[in-house]
């Protein structure tokens, strides 16, 4: 989908540019509602317009973490409402339930900083908002960390996509591959927290077990 739709955006840069500041904010909701599209490429397309002179820096850079946080929070609601026996007995491919009690337990070891890292963390934005509407999070404090998430993320990667010029091409290939990477050491690290906590819940629990 990432292919088709960087080679598709080329022929949006003809529309107006209000238009194009609503459809890179759609982009950003939608990304977080809907886990395959996606949004970071879109972006990346916003920083190249920006880079080539079209559109406004901090208007693109406003309009994305608004979209970023707005879709971040709509699932948080989303959870809220639906409930934690509703997405367990479904097991959606894209949000599965074996994540949501990853998640879950994410909330009870660290808080609201999960949702302070959720920009930075690939794969999972959308389980941490549902779990964090399903323990019912303040939402203000929701929203705040969200922001902040969401605007240091973007202020990085739209930044990255304007430095490296005006040739779509160029910005298309070398944004992919900076997310690929990044992507691919941050599932590496998770993965490996995730068996560090495994292994030390296992040699507590087992120092904790009597004697025979």
């Amino acid at each position: 989908m990432e292919t088709h739709i960087a080679e598709i955006l080329p022929a949006l840069s003809a529309v107006n540019d209000y238009l194009l500041y609503f459809l890179l904010f759609v982009s950003a909701f939608v990304e977080n509602v809907f886990p395959p599209i996606p949004g970071d490429t879109i972006t990346a397309f916003g920083a190249f317009l920006v880079g080539a002179g079209r559109l406004d820096y901090f208007l693109v850079y406003a309009v994305t973490t608004l979209g970023s946080v707005c879709g971040f929070v709509c699932l948080v609601l989303v959870g809220r409402f639906l409930g934690r026996e509703f997405f367990m007995g479904r097991d959606y491919r894209h949000l599965p339930a074996e994540r949501i009690v990853h998640a879950e337990s994410w909330f009870r070891k660290y808080g609201s900083l999960v949702v302070l890292a959720n920009r930075f963390l690939p794969g999972v934005r959308s389980i941490i908002s549902l779990a964090a509407g399903i323990a019912r999070m303040s939402l203000p404090k929701v929203v705040v960390m969200a922001a902040v998430s969401a605007s240091i993320w973007n202020l990085i990667w739209i930044h990255t996509g304007y430095m490296l010029g005006d040739n779509w091409e160029v910005v298309k290939d070398r944004m992919s591959a900076i997310l690929r990477n990044y992507n691919t050491v941050m599932l590496a690290l998770m993965a490996a927290a995730t068996a560090a906590i495994i292994i030390l819940h296992l040699w507590r629990k087992g120092r904790r077990a009597p004697l025979s």
